[in-house]
């Protein structure tokens, strides 16, 4: 079973050893493997690519001219304060050698790790280096962060989206990653133990449920839905959505923390879902009366990539493109018709892509899991106490985005406002909040 575990602070670290030529195998501590930590490596440096310039272009281009500039620095500089908040606490609180169910302690400042602290990988022996580890998941509480921006932009005041950063990610982000992936997490130690391999309730349920409580909780943007806001720059969006789908190789490869079979199986299974769901989604372009589109294409390459996070190393290669064809039809449906039936504004659908194809692909996994299935389940499985396992996680997942993002709007609005002037909105955030335009 797959599933993220930090061990090099932890008792199962200090009991591992990688196996050694017979001279040295009296070597008091594990050595990391040179070709995992340079694929961890590798893959860290992949997942940045898709924050920046990937997830920026990506959201950038769907925004008018006037908020392109401000989109993108919202990413980026959210991903920059959560990387900040990482290594001062945020590593700690997630992934501490102290800790209960919901959160750990006892690495502030990261001062009890040192260039030979190690991290345990699934193959018992075997560990990469303690700072790759880090830096690895320092890259997921990143682009969490951001992606939550895509509900909110072109309305939200800089400031109120950087103090929002602070307090999300220490009362939401840490804990769901402690509980899915930690080895005292809640959801980690749930028998069966809820399947997660590379974000799927960490990272997209997360994000796209932070999304829809934060644009509810911020309100509409002036003129929405009657005045057009189509994407300035489709072209942007999809260099953005190349970027995302090249990154993701890292964000769900190298989840597997060694360069092994796992890890090509989620490479390939990176490969086909997020085929199957780009096609898909223009297919039902197609049958409720319209052309397929590139924005379809796109928006449908993002969907399969989130519902497939989750499934990667879980899942063979078929259950993987069934879940992304099914995945990208349903979050179609979410964007197509059912936002603009219930009138809120997720201004680039954040959450009808991400907390939708997210749960979609949580609670897959408990069926593509299934050896019957082409999974790497064993031949104990059993699917259904696995589902009730994986509905739970979501659950949880979506009740304590929920509240937490509630707490956190409402302390950016107390502290700072959370909306900029009409003034503002009207003129672009691009000048009004960072004096500059992206187009002269």
């Amino acid at each position: 079973m797959n599933r993220k575990f930090l061990g090099g602070a932890g008792a199962l670290a200090a009991s591992l050893f990688v196996a050694l030529p017979a001279f040295a195998q009296d070597a008091a501590a594990p050595v990391p493997i040179p070709g995992n930590n340079a694929w961890m490596m590798t893959s860290t440096v992949l997942v940045m690519m898709m924050i920046l310039p990937g997830l920026a272009l990506f959201y950038g281009g769907l925004t008018r001219s006037k908020n392109m500039l401000s989109t993108m620095t919202q990413i980026g500089a959210a991903a920059a304060l959560a990387m900040l908040l990482w290594v001062i606490y945020g590593y700690s609180t997630a992934f501490g050698p102290e800790g209960n169910a919901f959160i750990s302690w006892g690495n502030l400042f990261l001062a009890k790790t040192t260039p030979d602290s190690t991290a345990a990988t699934f193959t018992n022996g075997v560990v990469i280096s303690e700072y790759v580890f880090i830096s690895f998941q320092m890259t997921f509480a990143a682009i969490t962060a951001a992606l939550v921006f895509g509900a909110t932009v072109e309305r939200m005041k800089f400031s109120a989206a950087m103090l929002f950063v602070i307090v999300w990610s220490t009362i939401v982000y840490y804990p769901i990653a402690h509980m899915v992936w930690a080895g005292q997490g809640l959801l980690f130690n749930w028998s069966p133990a809820a399947l997660d391999f590379a974000g799927g309730t960490v990272v997209h349920i997360n994000a796209g449920v932070s999304a829809l409580v934060a644009c509810l909780i911020l309100g509409k943007r002036k003129g929405y839905p009657t005045e057009p806001m189509a994407p300035h720059s489709l072209t942007l969006t999809m260099v953005g959505t190349g970027l995302l789908w090249v990154g993701w190789f890292g964000f769900n490869a190298g989840s597997a923390l060694e360069a092994n079979g796992s890890a090509g199986l989620a490479l390939i299974n990176t490969f086909v879902a997020t085929a199957s769901a780009g096609l898909f989604w223009m297919l039902a372009e197609k049958f409720s009366g319209h052309k397929g589109s590139a924005l379809g294409f796109c928006s449908g390459v993002v969907a399969g990539l989130v519902a497939v996070t989750p499934a990667a190393g879980n899942s063979g290669p078929f259950g993987a493109i069934v879940l992304g064809a099914v995945a990208s039809i349903i979050c179609f449906f979410m964007v197509s018709k059912v936002k603009p039936k219930l009138g809120y504004d997720d201004s680039l659908d954040a959450f009808g892509i991400h907390g939708v194809g997210g749960m979609i692909g949580a609670i897959g996994t408990g069926i593509v899991y299934a050896p019957s299935l082409g999974g790497p389940g064993g031949a104990d499985f059993a699917m259904g106490p696995q589902v009730i396992t994986q509905i739970v996680a979501v659950l949880i997942s979506v009740c304590w985005a929920a509240v937490g993002t509630a707490i956190a709007i409402y302390v950016a609005k107390l502290v700072t406002g959370l909306r900029v002037t009409e003034e503002v909105e009207h003129e672009g955030l691009d000048i009004g909040e960072h004096g500059e335009r992206a187009y002269n």
